[in-house]
């Protein structure tokens, strides 16, 4: 898968590099026991769709280390709301992360250390497309494949959606604010009559902001463009029988890593359209561990 004008100063760099700021009643003094944030009173794991390559991460992790908690599957979006309703209430949670998120301009949030690497390293977000969309559709395949922003850029349209406005809204507000930046996507790229592009994306808030932009930027050269939201796995499967055209939400080496390795031979990798997304178990400051062996 946006929060307050303050974390639109900061940028998504902050939040990559976890020095986001929070309002001051999100968390409390880290160390401050008093809480009751006592990470032995933790019984589970607060993951997302069970499909994602975090839970699988996740749950090689509860093995790795050893630890004596369950991995509940939800939503994206039900993930964030027990991690607001916990801070809300300075009690103790776990969740899976990732960035980029909104979720760490909001809180005052951490990584716990992952000394066995179960999470691996930076990844990378990919743009990929059925095979022969370079031949149909010549011009959506060259913006999809100019198609590169950053981690600010990325969050400022984020934490517009965070706020209540809506994804199509957000994604257009930042087209007419970065026109420059469009038109190195659109250079070269001629316009087309109606023509139909279908986009597949996973409901996380970073996938939500990127397809909403490059839909954007499609139907401004004449696509009529169609989205669909759907799993991780229904995705990669959407791309690689041809039933979507393109997704701009391949997350690797690590997240997508056995949908990749599944579907690799049939489809087009256009290489990443975002670099630095990281993903972990995530705790609020306030909690006093710092690695996950601190979970047994």
């Amino acid at each position: 898968m946006n929060t307050k004008k303050l974390g639109l100063a900061i940028g998504l760099t902050s939040i990559l590099a976890l020095a986001a700021c929070g309002d001051s009643n999100d968390g409390a003094d880290s160390g401050d026991d008093s809480s009751g944030a006592d990470a032995s009173s933790l019984s589970e794991i607060t993951g997302i769709d069970g499909g994602a390559g975090v839970m699988t991460a996740a749950q090689n992790a509860i093995d790795t280390y050893g630890l004596d908690l369950a991995l509940q599957a939800s939503s994206g979006a039900a993930m964030t709301e027990a991690l607001g309703n916990a801070i809300n209430n300075e009690d103790p949670i776990v969740v899976t992360g990732w960035t980029p998120h909104w979720m760490f301009a909001t809180y005052d949030l951490k990584y716990l250390d992952d000394p066995e690497g179960v999470f691996g390293e930076e990844e990378s977000i990919h743009t990929f497309t059925r095979e022969g969309l370079a031949e149909d559709a010549p011009e959506a395949n060259t913006v999809l494949d100019n198609f590169h922003w950053t981690e600010d850029e990325m969050g400022e349209v984020m934490l517009d959606i965070q706020e209540g406005t809506d994804p199509e809204e957000a994604a257009a507000n930042w087209v007419e604010s970065n026109q420059d930046r469009v038109d190195e996507w659109t250079n070269g790229v001629d316009q087309v009559d109606g023509e139909t592009i279908s986009l597949a994306y996973v409901s996380w808030d970073s996938e939500i902001a990127s397809t909403n932009v490059v839909k954007t930027v499609l139907e401004s050269v004449g696509y009529t463009v169609e989205t669909a939201s759907m799993e991780s796995a229904f995705m990669w499967t959407a791309i690689a029988e041809g039933e979507q055209d393109a997704m701009v939400a391949g997350w690797l080496p690590l997240t997508h890593e056995a949908y990749y390795e599944d579907y690799k031979d049939q489809v087009v990798d256009l290489g990443p359209n975002f670099e630095g997304a990281k993903t972990g178990l995530v705790v609020p400051a306030y909690m006093d561990i710092d690695s996950i062996e601190d979970l047994k």
